[in-house]
């Protein structure tokens, strides 16, 4: 046997392990500060009690605020997988919220903003696939662009100004609660379901890895990648503008200024974490599902163990670049050959 049969079996090893760590953590902190039974009381980290028919809580929070991140990183991690990157997600969700929150104001009805909103979500998805494939910019640079610009127009689309509405069909996918579960986190996980249908039921998996290992080699094979690399954006796009959607009707108003701001880099955060390789060729839907999962249990735990919101992204850092570090190929092999070495001298 080799050094590397002992290795962790997945990249998202690392990552569940941290969400146990931390809810371990927050459990102790409560046990310490009220007793044994206080995890699970009310105030407790791990207590789930029930408002108006809704589960509230810490935990419940964490599945409502992760949806938003999962939604972006499951197209981040489309757009990685083909040797990409987009930066413009955060931008993308301000301008569909703010197109669905004008239309509202408008008079024009629930159904009819929202899809006006995801088409100019798609619509600037595909602006990044003409500047990366027509027009050859790094991607990095392409989709900076629209992120600085996005954020502009978003502001102009609501005059500088945060756009509130009433509207119960829009407002429900920020707070709507089916079977008792945040409708964000229903939203981002049926995303996920059927990207993932869509990845293992079909080629698709095979041809993003493909262009993403080598992209000329897949081009000499007859892969179409111009078109599956701007299908990657488009995808991204289109998802960020449901996460525009899901944080503007939390609100129940679009927020040009900050809505999705730092929201691309909980995203790409979520997909490294998640065992993706920005490199491109490997990647993993559901590592991002874990990885979005792990970011907002940690956030949450820094809130409530009082970390001032300007102090938290240090801890997060460090701990998100732990994480990153301990899944590594390089740490991974040091400790299969580590237990390879103990089970050779036994």
């Amino acid at each position: 046997m080799s050094a590397d049969a002992s290795a962790p079996r997945s990249p998202i090893t690392w990552p569940l392990l941290g969400i146990a760590l931390l809810l371990a953590t927050n459990a102790a902190f409560d046990v310490a500060a009220r007793g044994w039974s206080a995890p699970f009381a009310q105030g407790g980290f791990l207590h789930v009690g029930w408002h108006d028919g809704a589960p509230i809580g810490a935990l419940v929070d964490v599945l409502n605020h992760s949806g938003k991140t999962l939604l972006l990183a499951l197209g981040m991690t489309l757009v990685v997988a083909v040797r990409g990157i987009d930066l413009s997600v955060g931008s993308i969700m301000a301008v569909a919220g703010a197109v669905a929150a004008t239309r509202i104001e408008a008079g024009s009805p629930a159904l009819v903003a929202i899809g006006l909103a995801l088409a100019c979500a798609a619509a600037l998805g595909a602006w990044n696939a003409l500047l990366v494939i027509g027009l050859g910019l790094q991607p990095f640079v392409a989709t900076l662009v629209l992120m600085v610009a996005g954020r502009g127009l978003a502001q102009w689309i609501t005059d500088s100004r945060i756009a509130t509405f009433h509207d119960a069909t829009l407002e429900w996918i920020g707070n709507g609660r089916p079977f008792g579960i945040p409708a964000p986190f229903v939203l981002a996980v049926l995303a996920w379901i059927a990207i993932g249908l869509l990845v293992h039921k079909t080629a698709l998996r095979m041809l993003l890895e493909a262009v993403g290992g080598n992209p000329e080699a897949a081009r000499l094979s007859g892969v179409r990648a111009s078109t599956l690399v701007a299908g990657t954006y488009i995808a991204s796009g289109l998802l960020a503008g449901i996460a525009g959607l899901v944080v503007t009707a939390n609100i129940k108003g679009a927020d040009p200024f900050h809505a999705g701001q730092n929201a691309e880099l909980a995203a790409i955060f979520a997909v490294v974490v998640g065992g993706t390789s920005l490199a491109g060729g490997r990647f993993s839907l559901g590592g991002a599902a874990v990885g979005a999962v792990f970011l907002q249990t940690l956030t949450t735990t820094l809130y409530a163990r009082d970390v001032p919101a300007d102090v938290a992204p240090l801890p997060q850092a460090l701990v998100i670049l732990l994480v990153c570090i301990l899944a590594s190929p390089v740490t991974r092999s040091w400790f299969a050959r580590r237990a390879f070495a103990a089970r050779g001298s036994a």
